[in-house]
């Protein structure tokens, strides 16, 4: 599959800060791409940048072939932008706000049909600031969409939503995804990139410290899952340490919580300790590895600001 868009060696500095350090990836035709990462690493400014919308430092990039330093008003031609906060006209309805933006880009749109597809259409009368949370996060992608773009950049979508409207737009971002663009978010919701991404880039520190899919990465920095069960009678957690792959044994009230780096191999030895001593495992439950268990072992559990 083709790179519809290419970042080169690209940096970001502000006199004695780099808010982004030589990073270089690849984002392919069709696909959804993810960049995650605590605050301050660098993932807004760097969408920012592959948007044309704040200055290269240095290193290039290319979006559908445009190079976005020389060629950056044909690149915003092309691509749909939902920002993380967005204002709209306070005296305009949301149809007469999609013409407006259509204008800008010099097309006569149906404002109905960008509604209907964002399930804004029995809204197409009111204004933005009479909508919930969730309507108005999909407002934005609906001003991203009047230009048909190629790329559609989507910065922390469903942050502040409740679930309902959460998962509203994650179904958004898949019917849209299906028509054939290609999309590019970031989000602080491990879950959402999990569902969502093709890829993720993890970003820390202004560079990119891992990058594939989020079943690799969870096989390649998962490190340990979890095995929860109780017992028919106590049995000494020394014996429990012993076994194959165990990197951790906890004990909360009745309940054993082995750290294993192979459950197959854990497994196993409870099934040989069972036959051995006849102690029962009850309520056994396998908890493998998610994309936040990486994405807290590659970035760390401080609080960031």
């Amino acid at each position: 599959m083709e790179n519809i868009i290419e970042v080169k060696k690209l940096t970001k500095k502000y006199k004695d800060v780099t808010a982004v350090d030589d990073i270089s990836f690849d984002v392919k035709n069709k696909e959804i791409f993810g960049i995650l990462g605590p605050n301050g690493a660098g993932k807004t400014t760097t969408l920012e940048m592959i948007e044309g919308l704040r200055p290269i430092t240095s290193g290039d990039i290319k979006v559908d072939g445009l190079n976005v330093k020389k060629e950056t008003k044909k690149v915003k031609e092309i691509i749909g932008v939902q920002l993380q906060a967005t204002a709209f006209f306070d005296y305009l309805n949301l149809s007469e706000l999609l013409k407006t933006f259509g204008d800008f880009y010099h097309r006569n749109i149906n404002p109905d049909e960008i509604l209907e597809e964002v399930q804004l259409e029995n809204k197409k009368k009111s204004y933005a600031r009479q909508l919930s949370g969730g309507q108005k996060q999909r407002l934005s992608v609906a001003a991203a969409l009047v230009n048909d773009p190629k790329v559609l950049f989507l910065d922390e979508p469903t942050t502040g939503l409740d679930p309902q409207a959460r998962h509203n737009i994650w179904d958004l971002v898949k019917m849209i995804h299906k028509k054939g663009k290609t999309i590019i978010l970031t989000t602080h919701y491990m879950e959402e990139a999990e569902y969502l991404c093709d890829r993720i880039a993890i970003m820390n520190n202004a560079k990119i410290i891992a990058l594939d899919t989020p079943l690799n990465l969870i096989k390649q920095y998962g490190k340990t899952s979890t095995i929860e069960f109780t017992t028919s009678h106590k049995v000494p957690i020394a014996d429990i340490e012993a076994f194959k792959s165990v990197t951790k044994v906890e004990k909360v009230d009745h309940t054993y919580i082995l750290h294993s780096s192979d459950v197959e191999k854990t497994l196993h030895s409870l099934v040989e300790y069972d036959e051995a001593h006849g102690v029962h495992f009850l309520n056994l439950q396998v908890k493998q590895s998610t994309l936040e268990d990486v994405f807290l072992n590659l970035t760390g559990r401080t609080l960031r600001e």
